[in-house]
């Protein structure tokens, strides 16, 4: 029963989320912030994790080859599908829930405790939709283009290490990559991560909209935001992954 609660408490706010603004110049302004607070500062570890993956992935691709039957441009095609397929849309999410929505959920959860939201809805400010809608609009904003990017870095990662340890040579992982490329791919991992985003911002947002108590209360909001969000990010690539490509 806790569990149909909570979906319904869940949805309940959500409607509240997106009634019509009252300001959409305010609106507007903070969905500017959350695209900054929640991707541009998110830039470093993408970079880092798609660059040392797609190496990764290339390297171990390569010494997996080993039958002569195998063209060695598997390795370039490999790194490609693992990168726009899977890494690059479901598992980058899942880091990023670790960093945004623990941050949504502290900071929402901080305003609760310190009654902020409360003195928002006595002012009449409909606060479910001003602390929440500009950082759902910012993450399906900004998130897309972080898979983007991390599909280049990956790819680009997986070049100079692939080339530089030896595993495979500029030519054969060139031509992996463009070996039978489907547009439809990218497509498909974009419509994920737009659905993580969405998934990671409300979920972390409702733990800490109904924080109650103090700190404590706050860093277990924080938590739940993490855990719950991973487990409806699986959930949900399992589900895109059986529509568009188990058939």
């Amino acid at each position: 029963m806790k569990l149909f609660f909570h979906i319904g408490r869940y949805f309940m706010l959500m409607f509240r989320v997106f009634k019509r603004p009252q300001n959409y110049r305010v609106y507007l302004r903070q969905i500017i912030f959350e695209i900054d607070s929640i991707g541009i500062t998110s830039l470093p570890i993408v970079a880092i994790i798609s660059v040392f993956m797609g190496g990764i992935i290339t390297i171990q691709a390569a010494y997996a080859v080993d039958s002569p039957l195998v063209p060695l441009y598997t390795v370039g095609f490999t790194t490609r599908e693992s990168m726009i397929l899977e890494f690059s849309s479901t598992i980058l999410c899942l880091i990023l829930a670790g960093k945004v929505g623990s941050n949504i959920a502290s900071e929402i959860g901080a305003m609760r405790i310190s009654e902020q939201i409360d003195a928002l809805e006595i002012m009449g400010i409909n606060s479910a939709s001003y602390l929440i809608f500009p950082k759902i609009a910012g993450a399906i904003i900004i998130f897309p283009c972080l898979v983007i990017l991390s599909m280049f870095l990956g790819l680009v990662g997986g070049f100079i290490m692939g080339v530089s340890s030896g595993a495979c040579t500029a030519y054969e992982y060139v031509f992996g990559i463009q070996a039978f490329f489907m547009p439809w791919k990218v497509g498909f991992s974009i419509a994920k991560c737009i659905t993580f985003a969405f998934l990671i911002t409300s979920v972390s947002s409702y733990y800490g909209y109904y924080t109650s108590g103090g700190a404590l209360e706050v860093g277990r909001s924080s938590t739940n935001a993490v855990v719950y969000s991973s487990i409806l990010i699986l959930l949900f690539s399992l589900i895109y992954t059986n529509l568009f490509i188990g058939h």
